[in-house]
C-alpha cells in the first residue's frame, strides 16, 4: 500500500521534471484517499463539503457500486483552486501514481494559464463551505422539503447561463431618462372658463389622447431591451423571489459559473494533461521495470470507446499533431496551396516551433475553437473518425458518415454551448401581461420534449406567471406555453 510518505518522496522528482518543461501552476497539495472517500470527493465535484441535496447521495452510490464491480475506477481528482489539491487513489501501484501526478501538475498548470479559467475563483473551497453554511441555515429556518425542492427547481435550470458572458460584454449601459422621455402634455389653447368647451372641443383633446396612446404602444421599448441569455441572472433581478429562494438561486447560478470552463474545455484540458503525463513519463520518469505498467495504463486511457468520443484520446493526438506540424512548417498559404501529395507527404521545414505552439494553444483556446481551428482532414483520415447519429428505429447511435465536413460539423455541434440548447429571454411582458418568452435558437436539434416540458414548468415556479418558449418542433415554428395547469403547443403561421 503506497503512503504519503511515498508519495512527498517521489513529489520533488515529478514537480521538478514538470518545471523543468515549462508548466505553470499553483502549488500542488496532494492527498491519498480510499476509494470510498474518493467517491464521495467525486460526487461533490471534488470539494470536500457541499450543501445538503439527494443528488449528490445519488451520485455518490453510483460511483461506489461502479467501483466495487469493477465498472470503473478513479484515479485522481484535482480541483481549481489555488493552491491546488489533488487526491490520489491509495490503492494504485508507484507508477500509476507518478503518472498521475505528472497527470495533475498538467492540469493545474491549464487551470493557472488557460484563458477560460481567469475568471474563476481561486478561493472556492472556502466559498463552497459558506454556500453549505448559508444553505443550512434555510433549512433549519424553513424546513428541509421546501429548501431541498426549491433547490430541485434551481438546478434543472443551472445550465440556463450565458457560458460566454465572463468573456463578453452584453449588455448595454442604462440611459438614465430625460425630458425626452416625458410623456408629452396634450395641447390646449388659452381661453376663459366659459369658452373652455368651444375653444378646445372634448372631442379635440380626446383625439390627442388617442393619439399619444397609440404613439406610447407603439413607443414601448422591449423588456428586456436586448435578449438575455443568461436566464439565471434574469430571474434574480426581476423574478417574485422571497430573499433565502434569490440567495439560493444566487449560489446555484455562481457554482455553475464556476464548473463552467472546465466543460468548454474538457478535450483540451485533458489532452493537455495526457500529453504531459506521457512526455514526462516516457523521456524522464519511468524505470525500466516500469515501462509495461505504465504502457498497460495509459492504453487504457487513450483508448477508442465505440459510439463515443474519448476527449483524453482527440485531445493528446490532437496536440501532438499540433507539434509535429509547426515544428515541420506544416501550416499556412504555402503548405495550404500545396497540392503535390508527395510534397506534402515529406514536407519538413524543421522549423521547430512545435512546443512553442501548443503552449500558446494551451493559453487561448477553449474546444470549439480548438476543434475548428485544428482537426484538419488529413487528421480525421489518420485517425478513422467517424460522424455518430441517434437512429430512432433501433435506438441507439450508430456511424452516420465518414465525410470530413460531417464529421467536425456534428462534433463542432455537440461542443458549442456545451451541447446544451441556447435558450434567450426575450419578452418578459408578452402579450402586455407579464408573462415570460424565451426564444430556442435553433440549430438544427430540436428540444427534448420531456426536458422542455419540466423547463417550463419549474420555470412557472419561479416567474410565478406563464412561460412560453419560441422553438422548432416537427419542423415547424412552435409555442409551447404553461399557465401553471396545462402544456399547449401553438404552430406558429408561416405568413
Amino acid at each position: 500500500m503506497i503512503t504519503k510518505e511515498d508519495i512527498l518522496a517521489i513529489q520533488p522528482e515529478i514537480e521538478g521534471y514538470a518545471r523543468e518543461y515549462g508548466l505553470d501552476f499553483f502549488p500542488v497539495i496532494f492527498e491519498l484517499v480510499d476509494y470510498d472517500t474518493m467517491s464521495q470527493l467525486a460526487a461533490y465535484g471534488g470539494f470536500p463539503i457541499r450543501y445538503p441535496h439527494w443528488r449528490f447521495g445519488m451520485e455518490y452510490d453510483q460511483l461506489s457500486k461502479g467501483y466495487r464491480y469493477g465498472l470503473q475506477k478513479i484515479y485522481e481528482m484535482v480541483i481549481n483552486t489555488n493552491p491546488c489539491y489533488a487526491y490520489l487513489m491509495e490503492s494504485n501501484s508507484l507508477v500509476d501514481q507518478k503518472l498521475v501526478m505528472a497527470h495533475v501538475y498538467a492540469h493545474c498548470d491549464f487551470f493557472k494559464n488557460n484563458f477560460y479559467f481567469s475568471h474563476t475563483n481561486r478561493k472556492m473551497i472556502d466559498e463552497m463551505a459558506n454556500h453549505a453554511i448559508r444553505i443550512n441555515r434555510y433549512i433549519d429556518r424553513y424546513g428541509l422539503d421546501t429548501v431541498e425542492n426549491f433547490i430541485d427547481i434551481c438546478l434543472s435550470l443551472e445550465n440556463l447561463i450565458d457560458y460566454h458572458s465572463p468573456y463578453i460584454k452584453r449588455r448595454k449601459e442604462s440611459e438614465s431618462t430625460n425630458e425626452n422621455d416625458q410623456r408629452p402634455r396634450i395641447k390646449r389653447l388659452r381661453s376663459k372658463k366659459y369658452m373652455e368647451k368651444f375653444i378646445n372641443p372634448p372631442e379635440f383633446i380626446e383625439a390627442q389622447i388617442k393619439e399619444m396612446d397609440e404613439k406610447e404602444k407603439q413607443d414601448i421599448k422591449p423588456f428586456p431591451p436586448q435578449p438575455e441569455r443568461d436566464v439565471l441572472l434574469f430571474l434574480l433581478e426581476h423574478a417574485p423571489l422571497e430573499n433565502w429562494q434569490y440567495d439560493v438561486l444566487g449560489i446555484i447560478r455562481e457554482e455553475a459559473y464556476y464548473f463552467a470552463p472546465q466543460g468548454m474545455t474538457k478535450i483540451m484540458n485533458e489532452g493537455w494533461a495526457t500529453y504531459w503525463h506521457s512526455t514526462i513519463m516516457t523521456q524522464k520518469a519511468l524505470k525500466p521495470s516500469e515501462v509495461l505498467d505504465y504502457a498497460d495504463h495509459h492504453s487504457g486511457t487513450v483508448a477508442n470507446h465505440p459510439g463515443r468520443l474519448n476527449p483524453y484520446r482527440i485531445g493528446y493526438l490532437l496536440f501532438k499533431d499540433i507539434e509535429e506540424r509547426w515544428n515541420k512548417g506544416q501550416f499556412g498559404k504555402e503548405w495550404e496551396e500545396c497540392t503535390d501529395y508527395r510534397e506534402k507527404k515529406n514536407w519538413d521545414k524543421k522549423l521547430g516551433l512545435g512546443r512553442q505552439k501548443i503552449f500558446e494553444v494551451r493559453k487561448l483556446y477553449n474546444d470549439v475553437t480548438f476543434i475548428d481551428t485544428f482537426l484538419t482532414e488529413d487528421f480525421a483520415r489518420e485517425h478513422k473518425l467517424f460522424s455518430f447519429a441517434y437512429n430512432k428505429e433501433n435506438k441507439r447511435y450508430e456511424i452516420e458518415s465518414r465525410e470530413f465536413h460531417m464529421i467536425k460539423k456534428r462534433l463542432l455541434q455537440s461542443l458549442t454551448n456545451m451541447g446544451q440548447p441556447i435558450i434567450s429571454v426575450v419578452d418578459a411582458n408578452y402579450k402586455n401581461r407579464n408573462e415570460l418568452y424565451l426564444m430556442h435558437h435553433f440549430e438544427g436539434i430540436e428540444l427534448d420534449a420531456g426536458y422542455a416540458t419540466d423547463t417550463l414548468a419549474n420555470l412557472y415556479k419561479i416567474w410565478k406567471r406563464p412561460v412560453h418558449i419560441q422553438t422548432v418542433v416537427n419542423e415547424k415554428a412552435t409555442i409551447i406555453s404553461f399557465d401553471g395547469r396545462e402544456f399547449r403547443n401553438q404552430t406558429i403561421s408561416e405568413n
